[in-house]
């Protein structure tokens, strides 16, 4: 691969990691691609949004960037794709390069390499072919909105849009030469807990604590090994209570709290009980607070489930391509399975079966965040492989 590739492989990495882009706030960065595709001399009716933001329980300025080429030569499409969007940690980051990393200028801000690298590495790809032509596979790349509040641009992507791909490579977090070929599933619980409010100096025997009840809810959960890393009977997954909000007074016993969770589990079956466990936890903490009166609290859960889990087989197409680009660059391609959720899990449920590979970013959504330059370049090369492939 030649040097003004990865040049400005990195200088649209530098461009993308300084624009704004929170989920459901992609427009800034959506633009910027389509902007670089059109000056590079692509067809504007290959360069298409969908509706995806519209889908979504949040909103959203803008849905999925969708880039797809016709090939020059008669192969089986193949799809590249990398989210737009980056944690609200990353907001007003700023990059800078200190040896072979970036990081963030502000040691508060978190860098947004997840997945502003992703994003850079596709696009470059997308221009270099438009620059240099020559034989390339049908291709579509794909820049999703809202990967981290729950998948939703995977989601709820126009699959027709996409042109059937039957090989598909998703750029996101971690090392180039990793290969997940599989991941969790996730479902997030929203807790509502009623109590009675009551004046907590004069008659607290009259109140029940909506608090008291979050937290012996928690407490047995903690005790009963349900919450953290999990391990029952030869199985596995995670649980966390992730947020809590409720009161306004220190003198009133509080009436209401709102508590958002989460269960994870490579095994469905697992998964539910799980959470069967949590809803039963806080379902009967609420019995357990009493006022005098005899009166206790009350919950409401409701839930959905964020995404499935998947793991693909070990003939799959897409990964014995991806490892093969990554032994073209003199790379050494390890297959891995993520705890985490991925656009990769969405696009599989929705028949795309896709494999992720990073793009050397580490640590992501916290402030010690960083971009491995080396790594990030080798994405460049293992992406391009991938795409001109015949």
């Amino acid at each position: 691969m030649t040097d003004p590739f990865i040049t400005n492989a990195e200088n649209l990495l530098w461009d993308l990691l300084s624009i704004p882009g929170r989920s459901g706030q992609e427009k800034e960065a959506a633009e910027f691609v389509a902007q670089k595709l059109l000056q590079s001399g692509a067809d504007p009716m290959w360069i298409r949004t969908d509706d995806a933001h519209r889908r979504s329980s949040i909103g959203g300025e803008v849905g999925n960037l969708i880039f797809k080429m016709p090939g020059t030569t008669r192969c089986k499409r193949r799809l590249l794709s990398a989210h737009l969007d980056t944690v609200p940690l990353c907001a007003g980051a700023r990059p800078v390069s200190k040896g072979n990393y970036l990081y963030p200028a502000d040691k508060n801000t978190g860098l947004g390499g997840d997945d502003r690298a992703g994003a850079a590495v596709i696009l470059a790809v997308a221009l270099e072919i438009l620059k240099r032509g020559g034989p390339h596979p049908p291709l579509t790349f794909l820049w999703t909105v809202q990967e981290e509040i729950g998948l939703y641009g995977a989601r709820h992507a126009k699959i027709g849009l996409l042109g059937r791909p039957r090989l598909a490579f998703n750029f996101d977090g971690g090392s180039p030469e990793k290969v997940t070929i599989g991941a969790t599933g996730g479902y997030r619980m929203e807790i509502q807990i009623r109590g009675i409010a009551s004046h907590a100096g004069n008659a607290p025997q009259l109140g029940v604590s909506a608090v008291a009840i979050a937290s012996l809810a928690i407490a047995r959960l903690h005790r009963e090994g349900w919450h953290g890393k999990i391990e029952k009977s030869g199985n596995s997954g995670t649980s966390n209570v992730g947020i809590i909000r409720g009161g306004e007074a220190t003198n009133v016993v509080t009436p209401f709290v709102e508590v958002r969770a989460e269960a994870r589990s490579h095994d469905p079956r697992f998964r539910r009980r799980i959470i069967r466990a949590m809803e039963q936890a806080f379902r009967q903490a609420a019995l357990q607070v009493e006022n005098v009166r005899g009166q206790h609290g009350s919950v409401k859960i409701t839930g959905h489930l964020d995404y499935e889990s998947f793991r693909l087989p070990n003939d799959d197409p897409s990964l014995l391509a991806a490892e093969a680009a990554i032994r073209e660059i003199g790379g050494k391609p390890v297959r891995a399975i993520s705890n985490g959720g991925q656009d990769a899990n969405w696009l599989t449920a929705r028949g795309i079966p896709t494999v992720s590979l990073g793009c050397g970013q580490e640590n992501a959504h916290t402030p010690a965040e960083r971009l491995n330059l080396p790594e990030f370049r080798k994405a460049c090369r293992i992406a391009w492989q991938l795409a001109i492939t015949t």
